[in-house]
């Protein structure tokens, strides 16, 4: 792409910051889910609301404001059908709203919708505010906030956050890997294969209104220029006679996980024997990192090509293609199955020849490498916060049972619900047959129900370099899904839009 186009600028003032920051430093954060009880006034608020853009800020703004939407809320902000019914099915839906896409989530037997706090039936959201602020600040802003919207919103719930200091609650480092945005947009538009593992995304793969990983727009509402009397919306750029209710937006999932800190450790432990260094290697195996982040795979054994920091930690600057095998991180870790680092094709030579046996899958090594799609069509925007009460080693091994929920807010964006977060919920956490294995769900989040044919998902192996894989048979289940919702989050320009008085 040339991008010198002016079509090319990214307009920074459209977009949302949460898909541009994570606010790391406003470390205090609540997500308040809504419901829309007075139309107008709904409205009326949602036109004033401060809403944070992704243009840098310094300092850090001591508050933040962001704003997204279930498919229920902007039908109860009374959107027009045709522009509503334009969004993608998977939003439409919800992520409650079908029996068969809560199978392939995972969302059955303990994580089954019915059992959610919220997320489900009547007990859906219409619209989540998302407050984030520096320490000392939450209290008063988010008083005030609930304040505001009361004319218009009748308060469903409060999604508390808390700050474990870069910590998930079961105790590693959190927050490592994230694909980097190609914000200046320099990345040429065209479907190519990738023979490199690489971690630059296109834009969007994220925003919708860009061009994504496949060289394709997203669909998503197109409106006729008549129906923006006031010229609020941003042009098309795939179709520039029409104007893009969709640019500069993106897609959220939140789910509510709790998190069973101390059957974690205590079943590990059992494993182990009780003793504690084998109790932290098979952690670090069944996350793919230790306690403190490294990678069990090994601290650069190949560095990711072109574009990784040199001021970034290394980390992140490694994929498996080395460990084919999985003796260093075992094939069914974590970290291996939500972000597999591979290529379009299996590693090997880069000449033509070699390409071409690869493609055709004439190599016999090569079939074995290819079982797992490539990450660069499934990558996810992760902007989760912890909640409840950070549990020690100690507590968690021999304490009563916190009286504290513990778990995370899951929240991550994306341009794509299925080919992004559905795909890797199902296809790689889920799924027992992830990578070739054939009865092992993801040792972290899968629910281990059996599944076609009685066939097991409790398993979990470790290869080993001089003999039989070790196997942590009957492994329990130590997350539970408690709520969860996909929200559509606007540029900007369409939430003003969205906000216009209907007539």
């Amino acid at each position: 792409m040339n991008t010198q186009d002016p079509a090319a600028a990214v307009d920074l003032e459209d977009i949302q910051g949460l898909v541009r920051f994570g606010y790391k430093h406003h470390t205090e954060a609540v997500f308040l889910l809504l419901r829309v009880k007075d139309p107008a006034a709904a409205r009326q608020w949602l036109a004033a609301a401060p809403v944070a853009s992704a243009v840098t800020q310094e300092p850090p703004p001591p508050t933040v404001l962001q704003l997204a939407f279930t498919y229920a809320g902007l039908r109860a902000l009374e959107l027009p059908d045709d522009i509503a019914a334009a969004f993608s099915m998977e939003f439409v839906d919800g992520m409650s709203g079908n029996p068969n896409r809560s199978h392939r989530l995972g969302d059955v037997g303990p994580n089954d919708a019915t059992q959610w706090v919220w997320g489900a039936a009547d007990r859906i959201p219409h619209v989540g505010v998302f407050l984030y602020a520096l320490p000392g600040h939450l209290k008063a802003w988010q008083d005030d906030v609930e304040r505001q919207v009361g004319p218009g919103f009748e308060l469903m719930t409060r999604l508390a956050t808390a700050d474990m200091g870069g910590l998930e609650p079961f105790g590693f480092v959190d927050g490592i890997s994230q694909p980097q945005l190609d914000w200046d947009r320099a990345r040429a538009v065209l479907d190519a294969q990738q023979l490199r593992y690489t971690n630059l995304s296109c834009l969007g793969e994220y925003l919708l209104g860009y061009p994504n990983e496949y060289a394709l727009y997203t669909p998503r509402p197109l409106v006729d220029v008549a129906r923006d009397s006031h010229d609020l919306l941003p042009r098309a750029e795939d179709v520039p006679d029409k104007k893009d209710f969709g640019r500069n937006g993106s897609y959220v999932v939140l789910r509510q996980l709790r998190q069973d800190v101390a059957g974690f450790w205590q079943a590990l432990d059992h494993y182990a024997g009780g003793r504690a260094d084998r109790r932290a290697l098979l952690g670090a195996s069944v996350v793919g990192r230790t306690l403190q982040g490294e990678p069990m795979v090994g601290l650069l054994h190949e560095a990711i090509v072109g574009n990784a920091s040199k001021s970034a930690p290394d980390l992140n600057a490694f994929t498996y293609q080395s460990d084919s095998r999985g003796q260093r991180c075992p094939l069914g870790a974590h970290i291996r199955r939500t972000n597999p680092r591979n290529a379009d094709l299996p590693s090997g030579g880069c000449g033509w020849l070699g390409r071409l046996i690869r493609t055709l899958g004439l190599s016999s090594k090569a079939r074995a490498l290819d079982l797992v799609a490539s990450t660069r069509f499934h990558r996810l925007l992760r902007r989760g916060r912890e909640y409840g009460v950070a549990v020690s080693m100690e507590r968690a091994l021999n304490g009563p049972p916190n009286d504290t929920e513990t778990g995370l807010q899951f929240m991550c964006v994306g341009a794509n619900i299925e080919r992004q977060f559905e795909f890797v919920q199902s296809a790689w956490v889920a799924s027992a047959k992830f990578d070739g294995l054939s009865d092992q769900a993801d040792p972290l989040l899968g629910n281990r129900l059996s599944g076609p044919g009685d066939s097991r998902s409790d398993a979990f192996s470790i290869p080993q370099t001089d003999g039989p894989d070790q196997r942590l048979d009957g492994l329990p289940s130590f997350i539970t899904v408690r709520g969860g919702a996909y929200f559509f989050l606007p540029g900007i320009r369409a939430l003003r839009y969205l906000s216009q008085p209907r007539h």
